[in-house]
């Protein structure tokens, strides 16, 4: 739909979430003429784009904007794309736990965000709905964990975690944190650069725990490290929860060396450690962000001894089906003579 989309001068500064077409044709993100395209998505795909993210936008094709303003693409879905890309339904053996590891689970507790990205691997099942967990519900997925005592991290994802009410999410902490073979707890999170005034200290109160506490901050432009993200990040540093970052590869967002580079670097200013970057998972409707792999490896390949080591992320690729996590990035042992290794620069030597 970014085709039909002419260029709209900057819009004035919004104080509420877009979630509509005539939210959006009113903030000079689309065209009247996009209506119709917009409300098909709409039927199908949740949209919603907090003030944070509407002020990073300059015009409806930039870098932020196609993360977050629904697409007619969206609605075109390619044979190997799936509605469970990454197999979570087939792994979850209760409502709100996902089972993939043996020494770790996923427990999403509600399945809101602060923003709805057009990539996004369970956009067919986040959304106005909520999906979230009753009282009976979470305390089933807690017995859940608390019987299975190979579990020693639980990833609080969804949804976003810290969309959650302080006083639910603290429950929830500290239930984990009762149960003595947990020995970490990650919470994955759109909401430090999505929204970053809901990082209040009584959130930061909730996150509180005598096991080891980290936060994953999902961002793919160097745009998104504002200042107010920054300061929310840090007040989550200040806590002595360390910060990991991931980032999805997507065409048009972040897929040049020198896109990716000030993603990286924005990161490291923050007191971020590059985490993950992923390659897109094939859900549906997506086509139009997939960046091939040989193409990723090669980004990966121009950053070495371009950026410090500390900004080096592990790109990965979910493999469909549930099958788990596995690094694909560029290969430097050459694998038909095992002494010998490609340099930065693309040079070979031998070693011993």
């Amino acid at each position: 739909m970014h085709d039909m989309v002419k260029t709209a001068q900057k819009h004035s500064p919004k104080h509420a979430t877009l979630r509509t077409p005539s939210d959006l044709i009113d903030a000079g993100l689309a065209n009247e003429a996009d209506r119709s395209a917009l409300e098909a998505v709409g039927e199908r795909f949740t949209m919603a784009i907090p003030p944070a993210f509407q002020d990073l936008i300059t015009h409806p094709d930039d870098p932020i904007a196609r993360q977050v303003i629904p697409d007619a693409r969206e609605l075109i879905t390619l044979p190997h794309e799936d509605t469970d890309p990454i197999g979570d339904d087939a792994l979850s053996p209760v409502p709100g736990i996902v089972h993939r590891y043996a020494d770790r689970a996923l427990l999403k507790p509600l399945l809101v965000c602060p923003l709805y990205c057009r990539f996004c691997f369970r956009r067919e099942h986040v959304g106005p709905g909520g999906g979230l967990l009753n009282d009976a519900q979470l305390e089933t997925a807690l017995d859940w964990v608390r019987q299975h005592s190979d579990v020693r991290e639980i990833i609080l994802t969804g949804g976003d975690p810290l969309m959650l009410a302080p006083r639910r999410l603290k429950h929830i902490v500290q239930s984990l944190s009762d149960i003595p073979h947990i020995e970490t707890i990650r919470i994955h999170s759109r909401v430090p650069v999505a929204d970053p005034a809901r990082m209040t200290e009584e959130l930061l109160d909730a996150m509180e725990t005598d096991r080891a506490m980290w936060l994953v901050v999902h961002a793919n432009h160097a745009s998104e490290l504002t200042p107010k993200a920054t300061k929310a990040i840090r007040a989550v540093l200040s806590r002595a929860i360390p910060v990991l970052s991931q980032s999805v590869l997507l065409r048009g967002v972040n897929d040049t060396v020198e896109s990716l580079e000030a993603l990286l670097r924005a990161f490291l200013k923050a007191r971020v450690k590059p985490y993950y970057l992923h390659h897109l998972d094939a859900a549906a409707g997506t086509g139009h962000f997939h960046v091939p792999v040989e193409e990723g490896q090669a980004l990966l390949r121009q950053l070495r001894g371009r950026v410090t080591g500390l900004a080096w992320p592990t790109y990965v690729l979910d493999i469909p089906g549930g099958r788990g996590k596995v690094p694909i990035g560029p290969e430097y042992l050459k694998p038909d003579s095992p002494r010998t290794v490609s340099t930065p620069d693309g040079e070979t030597c031998d070693f011993t």
